[in-house]
């Protein structure tokens, strides 16, 4: 029995080594395991507080151009010009440093002061709704197409800590009244708001997806950055506001809806206005042209610069664009002073690293772009093929 138990034991303490021996093996294949799993999360799941800017999309506009009356067929196409955003990690970080085609921005260089992700992106999707009301205008000025604005509502853009409104209204709000005066547009509620003093109650009713509220709120002094009125503070609800409009034509079978999905901001208007007014003449004035381009368009056509145009010019090239509407070069005049914005001088540039054939064409207004394209001849004939039928086309 002795001899039995102290082999037991013996037996026991081997097991035991091995059982131990084993362990430290798991731990030792574990901890790279573990090590390998804390250096991806902070490669992948860290954001850091950039922007990534890269070569967007180039898109044919004809799709999100909706007319009551109907469409008419082009030989070519108009397309609005994208550029890639997103949030960084560290591997997007160090890829973005190292690439020709990419760029960091800080987001605090992005947004407004105080602005939000969230309201940053509310502001992006206004400024489009608001591209697309001037391209509109500007389309049916140049048609000849009679029309009027309705102003539709206010919507919330930014929301400022530690006022009134913060933590009630929230960026995308839409502002329905204000003690039951209707809100119809941003100068009208502002200036109502003005008209109180800071401490005074206002009742607000919003409306945030398919839910209204009603909210009472005590003004306040806005802050000093906000600016005086008459040199006396200003009372409000501490929020920025913007007002919808829809563009009415007096013949209704000529309304336009433009309808383009997720693309924020306002530098698509120019396409717009472009092919908008290509629906309303009896001339296809695409000539069976790729054209591509960026600017931000005032109701009067007037065409203002934007940021990230290199970037486009690369989506344009590699969509097989012929031609690319540029802004022209902002320069200071006399007595004025501010960094020169160079949109063409840059397209310029980044086209000739690229070896485009694509046509890099400055414009300042909607009629240097419809000038090229006047003195363009068709496609096929410029290209020394047989020049082509021009499509049946509807008069306006």
């Amino acid at each position: 029995m002795a001899d039995h138990t102290q082999g037991g034991a013996s037996g026991w303490n081997r097991n035991d080594k091995l059982r131990r021996r084993g362990n430290s093996a798991v731990r030792w294949y574990l901890a790279p395991v573990l090590v390998g799993v804390i250096v991806f999360c902070l490669l992948y799941f860290i954001p850091l507080p950039y922007y990534i800017y890269k070569p967007g999309s180039a898109e044919n506009v004809r799709p999100m151009i909706e007319i009551k009356q109907g469409g008419q067929p082009e030989s070519g196409s108009f397309m609005l010009t994208t550029v890639g955003v997103s949030d960084s990690n560290l591997i997007g970080y160090l890829y973005a440093k190292w690439s020709d085609i990419h760029e960091l921005r800080p987001k605090e260089e992005v947004h407004r002061k105080g602005e939000t992700d969230r309201e940053y992106n509310k502001r992006q999707e206004y400024n489009m709704t608001t591209s697309q009301s001037n391209a509109i205008q500007a389309a049916y000025k140049k048609a000849g197409v009679p029309y009027r604005i309705e102003n539709t509502g206010v919507i919330v853009l930014q929301v400022l800590q530690n006022m009134p409104a913060y933590k009630i209204l929230q960026a995308g709000d839409l502002i329905e009244d204000v003690d039951g005066h209707k809100a119809a547009a941003a100068s009208e509620l502002t200036a109502y708001l003005q008209s109180k003093a800071p401490g005074e109650e206002v009742r607000i009713t919003f409306r945030r997806g398919t839910e209204t509220r009603t909210e009472t709120l005590k003004l306040a002094e806005l802050p000093a950055d906000e600016g005086t009125q008459d040199g006396k503070p200003r009372s409000g609800l501490g929020v920025t506001i913007g007002t919808l409009q829809e563009v009415k034509p007096e013949d209704e079978a000529k309304q336009v809806t433009v309808k383009a999905g997720n693309i924020g901001g306002p530098s698509a208007g120019l396409m717009f206005s472009l092919e908008i007014y290509n629906q309303f003449v009896e001339e296809d004035i695409t000539k069976g042209y790729q054209i591509a381009g960026t600017g931000e368009i005032d109701s009067d056509g007037n065409v203002g610069v934007i940021g990230g145009i290199q970037f486009k010019v690369v989506a344009a090239h590699r969509q097989g664009a012929d031609i690319f509407f540029a802004p022209e070069d902002l320069l200071p005049g006399p007595g004025e002073a501010f960094k020169p914005i160079l949109n063409a001088t840059i397209a310029q540039e980044q086209a000739e690293k690229l070896k485009t054939g694509m046509k890099i064409v400055p414009v300042k207004t909607m009629d240097d772009a419809l000038e090229y394209l006047k003195s363009l001849p068709p496609k096929a004939e410029a290209s020394g093929k047989t020049a082509y039928s021009e499509p049946m086309r509807k008069g306006a």
